[in-house]
């Protein structure tokens, strides 16, 4: 079983452009992604970083977008849809044991997670299928809120994701989360 998932409810408020204030996805992103990549958010909820990410990947470019809850989904089409993105986004609803991509492997140029490892029952299993569906050298963007692990946990939680196949390369704190680029 998972453990606390994030309510429907809370999603509106994820996607809030009161939030563009102090996370800004074309900030935060901008470095990482490049016109015609293909890019997982693995638990994209409403598709906060999602819809920027398809904004920069262009119309040649792809985002797939992978979350548990398929209200979560339906709402990302929906805003997808409003944003003209709706053609480079790609939808998946997972369960509690896989992100199943297992048909993606070595096809992401860039994945990303946002507010999400804290809540999956089983991180290792959780960040060996992100390095699996990475090209080799590329990164992996892993963002906890600060409200909900702490510095201890962030730091075991790199270290999972370091038994799993990759590489710390950059580590930061902010005022709201714990940052971390780990490359394949």
């Amino acid at each position: 079983m998972a453990k606390k998932v994030c309510p429907i409810w809370i999603g509106w408020l994820l996607v809030s452009p009161v939030r563009k204030l102090f996370q800004n996805p074309d900030n935060i992103l901008s470095s990482y992604i490049q016109k015609d990549m293909t890019v997982l958010d693995a638990g994209c909820a409403m598709g906060f970083f999602s819809l920027p990410a398809a904004h920069m990947v262009g119309p040649d470019g792809k985002v797939i977008c992978v979350d548990l809850q398929e209200a979560m989904i339906r709402h990302l089409k929906r805003r997808a849809s409003k944003a003209g993105v709706i053609d480079r986004i790609e939808t998946r609803v997972c369960n509690e044991q896989s992100l199943l991509t297992d048909d993606l492997n070595e096809q992401i140029d860039f994945a990303l997670s946002v507010a999400v490892v804290h809540e999956v029952p089983n991180a290792p299993a959780f960040f060996s299928e992100v390095h699996k569906t990475l090209k080799p050298g590329c990164k992996f963007l892993l963002i906890e809120p600060r409200g909900h692990v702490t510095a201890d946990e962030f730091g075991e939680t790199l270290i999972i994701a370091e038994n799993s196949g990759f590489r710390v390369i950059e580590q930061s704190i902010d005022r709201f989360g714990h940052i971390a680029v780990l490359e394949k």
